[in-house]
């Protein structure tokens, strides 16, 4: 395993770069997803796994790859982005989106692919890979998310509530005292209401309290990404379906199956203070999965955007781009 140096960063993101093609794909069930391919074309293959559920890209997320070594796709996931139908949460589920992304990897003609993903994107990777091992080169992964009821606890019962304490309490405090037994429950009821100030109001907050538990330190311009309803409204719906569904995942079902991965390489990027998806989840899974490389970043949260993790990252994908796909 080894460890960042503190405040010694020296990789930032690669230029500003446009897309070479971009467009739509019916993926049935009335779902069309948005994409975008960057870099090279011909050259090695990835795929851009966004946040959530229900985030979606954004133009920094083109920039993590040398575009002269790697042929990129990003896409917006079902209801996210520009993909439509806006904020849907039918037909809208984990597996589906693993079939969307073998979806995606036939169009392209790619035999396998690079999986890079943070957060929910860590999820999303870790499904398909352990299903798609054959399609899988390797692994890039941030903020690892499992999905297991003690991670889905901290986050909206209690564990980031005592870090986050007076942020919780504007949270919790959204919902009346005698449904707080149930945030996520009580949210959906909201966010899924027929009155569109009761589903604006729910997704502000809902998507207020993610960029909270995002950052080491306070990002003023992060929070008015995540306060703009047409970011929160997606994310909010959507994330809040997924956990009240489990993530549509048996609990450990992701470190249960780690086997599958067995001889793909994997390089995790782990902020040492991500209240968001805390350390002790990148470590289960490194145990389950030796080949992977464990990277702790000891002054980073869980935010992409903080320089240690972007340092990580670039790193990541330069040292794989002449892995043979």
């Amino acid at each position: 395993m080894a460890n960042s140096n503190m405040l010694s960063y020296e990789r930032t993101l690669y230029p500003e770069i446009e897309p070479y093609e971009t467009g739509m794909l019916d993926v049935g069930e009335g779902h069309s997803l948005y994409y975008e391919r960057v870099g090279t074309p011909g050259a090695k293959p990835a795929v851009f796994l966004h946040g959530g559920p229900g985030g979606g890209m954004a133009p920094s997320h083109r920039r993590q790859w040398n575009p002269e070594a790697y042929d990129v796709l990003l896409f917006d996931q079902r209801g996210c982005g520009k993909s439509t139908p806006f904020a849907e949460i039918e037909n809208n589920d984990t597996w589906r989106i693993v079939e969307d992304i073998e979806r995606l990897r036939e169009m392209c003609g790619h035999e396998k692919w690079q999986l890079f993903g943070g957060s929910w994107g860590s999820t999303l990777a870790l499904a398909y890979a352990e299903k798609y091992p054959e399609r899988t080169s390797e692994l890039v992964l941030r903020g690892i998310f499992l999905a297991r009821t003690q991670e889905k606890s901290w986050l909206y019962g209690y564990g980031a509530s005592e870090i986050m304490a007076e942020q919780w309490d504007i949270f919790s405090g959204h919902i009346p005292e005698e449904e707080r037994g149930d945030l996520v429950r009580a949210y959906y009821d909201r966010l899924t209401s027929d009155d569109e100030a009761t589903r604006l109001a729910a997704a502000r907050e809902w998507s207020v309290w993610e960029g909270t538990v995002a950052t080491l330190l306070p990002n003023a311009d992060l929070m008015r990404d995540f306060e703009d309803p047409a970011k929160a409204v997606p994310f909010a719906r959507i994330c809040a379906r997924y956990f009240l569904e489990d993530f549509f995942l048996e609990d450990d079902q992701l470190l249960r199956d780690a086997g599958r991965l067995k001889g793909i390489p994997g390089i995790i990027v782990q902020g040492r203070h991500d209240i968001c998806t805390p350390p002790g989840a990148a470590w289960a899974l490194k145990k389950a999965w030796p080949e992977a490389d464990l990277r702790i970043v000891h002054d980073a949260g869980h935010s992409a955007a903080e320089p240690g993790i972007i340092d990580g990252l670039v790193r990541a994908t330069d040292e794989l781009a002449d892995k043979a796909s």
